[in-house]
């Protein structure tokens, strides 16, 4: 059997390339221990590396950054059995306005766009908390406002099945995996722009966990989201949904060092609509951002 696990960020982003060689890794020693010769695009355009190897493989997984990843994606779905992800549901996800809009007419607590009190400005289109930031200013082209949120930094890593139909693949509408509740360490510089440097997981038995994972996996459950996504959440007064990845992301880092399955098996299985229902996890871990690990 053979993969394709096209990771973007290693060739084409020097800024995101230490996380997403970390991420790689997991993914491409999970997809080897369970049987899969893993084969991957070679520096150049990335999409024809794509093309020229989703054919010859057996399944597809991409990572990349949140706005060019629905156009890999469709390369990749078209060609070999993408493990991701849909495009369709990717491309909803990108746009991070669009995606809180969604969420708050379902009743999803989103950081409000207006109001009094501080204000956080955010690209459209991002990847972790680059280009966000606490200010006064107004948005540039391709930004928005949201109102700043004090509370807790927290993520939840969920895995959401798939079934096939017969034009198109799609969200289950099954309760998703919950792999883990994770602890971001976000902070705030002198000039207001947030930094991410790592976190740790899985976080047990907090006091609001079943608040928190409510919020999370009915974003998902809202927005369609197949395979791995992780759900970034303050929480405040109420569990706020500030961001949706629905790729892989560096929590999975820590994850894959506590997990007893094998996430390459999770993933594939989801895909086919026959994941597990939960995962064991053996002590925590701590990541930076760089992905690198440390057991406690």
């Amino acid at each position: 059997m053979k993969a394709l696990l096209a990771e973007y960020a290693m060739f084409h982003d020097p800024l995101l390339a230490p996380e997403g060689k970390a991420m790689y890794g997991v993914i491409a020693g999970s997809l080897e221990r369970c049987g899969y010769r893993v084969t991957s695009p070679e520096d150049g355009d990335f999409a024809e590396e794509i093309r020229r190897l989703a054919p010859g493989c057996d399944i597809g997984l991409v990572i990349a950054p949140d706005h060019l990843l629905a156009k890999y994606t469709a390369v990749m779905e078209r060609l070999t059995h993408n493990i991701g992800c849909g495009s369709m549901n990717v491309a909803v996800c990108a746009n991070k306005r669009q995606t809180g809009d969604i969420l708050a007419r379902h009743g999803i607590a989103v950081p409000p766009g207006d109001g009094p009190g501080k204000k956080v400005i955010k690209p459209l289109a991002g990847c972790g908390s680059i280009g966000v930031r606490v200010s006064g200013e107004v948005p540039g082209e391709g930004e928005f406002t949201q109102a700043y949120i004090e509370g807790e930094h927290l993520s939840v890593s969920l895995v959401g099945s798939r079934v096939v139909g017969n034009v198109c693949e799609f969200y289950s509408g099954d309760p998703p995996l919950v792999l883990a509740i994770n602890r971001q360490e976000i902070s705030i510089g002198p000039d207001g722009r947030f930094r991410y440097s790592g976190g740790e997981t899985p976080v047990r038995g907090h006091p609001r966990e079943r608040e928190i994972l409510d919020s999370a996996v009915r974003a998902l459950q809202v927005l369609g989201c197949q395979g791995y996504c992780g759900i970034d959440i303050v929480l405040g007064d109420r569990a706020y949904v500030v961001d949706v990845n629905p790729r892989i992301t560096t929590s999975i880092t820590g994850i894959a060092a506590c997990m007893e399955e094998e996430i390459a098996d999770v993933l594939i299985a989801a895909s086919k609509g026959t994941g597990p229902r939960c995962v064991h996890l053996t002590g925590s871990a701590r990541f930076d951002d760089h992905g690198r690990v440390v057991r406690a």
